[in-house]
């Protein structure tokens, strides 16, 4: 029988990961952490065993999140030098990506800093959702930002991180209540040569059309103003009206 992903995430994997960060991190206790894990993961699906992790976190790490998630940077290790890999080579940060998603909201630079960091060797998606909702204003002008970075893994961020209906993630509607921003953002990716990017993008107008329908065609619209729709475009928006009846 094949391996089921949450199977590489088992005690032996914990030991792994309490290794390197005590590497970075020499205050770290790796008894804290794994008697925190012991026995706790036979019985858990993928996310319940994620939310294990980030109490052995929570245990393992010194202080408060503030006085340590920077000190966290090493960790991650090299850039994904393509635009795949952020599970295939990154699935190991997912439990440090779900401990950061719990606590974000506790200093937001350093938050911001350290998904945007993270994102580039695994993914940013969920642990941006807490700062969305907390810190609407700020956190929509880092997204719009990040939609102009160089980074291939970034610019991803920016789109995927504000839809309103992310897999495995609650419901968010940041986009409409910061309508002009999301738009902006969406408007900067709409002709991204990536089709990494594209597909976040269709994802977002298709997550729109169910929320929102109306609002998805005047993004369309005002794209289709502007000037003749790029190719890139083009796949955009009919991914994003895949679901919808003509």
């Amino acid at each position: 029988m094949e391996k089921k992903f949450k199977d590489y995430y088992d005690e032996a994997y914990a030991d792994m990961l309490a290794g390197r960060i005590a590497a970075v991190l020499p205050t770290f206790s790796h008894a804290r952490f794994m008697g925190v894990i012991a026995g706790q993961l036979e019985d858990k699906a993928f996310l319940e065993r994620m939310d294990v992790f980030a109490r052995a976190l929570e245990s393992g790490l010194p202080g408060a999140y503030p006085a340590h998630i920077s000190a966290l940077h090493p960790l991650l290790g090299d850039e994904l030098d393509t635009e795949a890999g952020m599970f295939t080579q990154g699935w190991w940060l997912w439990p440090v990506a779900r401990y950061v998603e719990k606590h974000a909201t506790e200093d937001f630079a350093a938050s911001v800093s350290f998904i945007r960091e993270l994102t580039k060797r695994h993914t940013g998606e969920f642990a941006v959702r807490p700062l969305l909702a907390a810190f609407p204003v700020e956190m929509m002008a880092v997204m719009l930002d990040w939609s102009r970075d160089e980074n291939v893994h970034v610019r991803r961020l920016s789109s995927e991180g504000v839809r309103i209906r992310l897999p495995w993630a609650k419901k968010l509607l940041v986009a409409l209540e910061r309508f002009e921003d999301y738009r902006a953002i969406l408007g900067n990716l709409k002709d991204d040569a990536s089709r990494f990017v594209q597909k976040s993008v269709g994802n977002n107008l298709n997550d729109l059309y169910k929320e929102a329908p109306a609002k998805a065609e005047e993004i369309i619209a005002s794209w289709e103003r502007d000037a003749p729709l790029s190719r890139a475009a083009q796949w955009i928006v009919r991914h994003g009206r895949r679901n919808v009846r003509r």
